[in-house]
């Protein structure tokens, strides 16, 4: 387990509640997570588990009903919402499972987007969204807006979104969604080499097989993370907890 001095996130016994009285729903239940820079941890567990729940939290896109969540020691808790999205901006990519795009920007304007609202000149945003996308094999869709590509291909847009810049915390939820298996292997491929070069990754995914690309997984149900296991033994897990 990582040591808290270089965690990238924390969650501190979370719990987040829907509703209220009779009609309250527990979505996360005191969970308890600690991530390191470099260190990459899949998310498993069955629909309803609290998988999204748990990344939206991580993200600061939303806030918990109790605990503590923070992103490089900073307590997103007491901050106001302005000074979460500047976090989000700085430290937190967020690969989205429906893209989120913008439909009347391009490719590049979407990648390059986040990083011009935090202050960088035009030009030098776009040489840096032209390279992530490059990386991610979508340098030849720069000028091309969503609605002109495939699902694969604004799948890839959006992951270039959330690796443009210095982000050293990447959130991912089921990241290869929308691509076949050559493309989603070359996508936690990308994640991975993030992970190596510094970057703490978050994924959450419902195949064994890309779980096994992180250092660790820890596994939810009725909101609660109920076991964690290494990368080899990720189908093992999925089974177990289904019992």
């Amino acid at each position: 387990m990582p040591t808290e001095a270089r965690a990238a996130l924390e969650l501190r016994r979370v719990t987040r509640v829907h509703g209220e009285g009779a009609h309250a729903v527990s979505a996360l239940v005191e969970a308890e997570l600690l991530l390191s820079a470099g260190e990459f941890v899949a998310v498993m567990g069955p629909s309803g588990s609290g998988k999204s729940t748990l990344l939206n939290l991580a993200g600061g896109l939303d806030a918990p009903t109790s605990g503590g969540v923070l992103v490089e020691g900073a307590d997103l808790g007491p901050l106001g919402i302005a000074e979460r999205a500047a976090i989000r901006r700085r430290s937190v990519g967020y690969v989205f499972q429906d893209f989120n795009l913008l439909p009347a920007l391009t490719a590049a304007e979407n990648v390059a987007f986040p990083l011009e609202l935090d202050g960088w000149p035009a030009r030098k945003a776009r040489a840096e969204a032209l390279a992530v996308l490059a990386e991610v094999g979508m340098a030849e869709l720069a000028d091309r807006r969503p609605e002109d590509m495939s699902g694969g291909q604004a799948q890839r847009v959006a992951i270039a979104r959330a690796l443009v810049g210095p982000r050293r915390l990447l959130l991912a939820d089921e990241p290869t969604g929308a691509l076949d298996s050559a493309t989603g292997t070359s996508i936690l491929q990308l994640l991975r080499e993030r992970a190596d070069r510094g970057a703490a990754v978050l994924m959450v995914t419902h195949e064994a097989r890309f779980a096994a690309w992180a250092d660790r997984t820890i596994f939810l149900r009725d909101g609660r993370i109920v076991d964690e296991t290494g990368p080899s033994n990720a189908s093992e897990l999925l089974g177990r907890c289904r019992q």
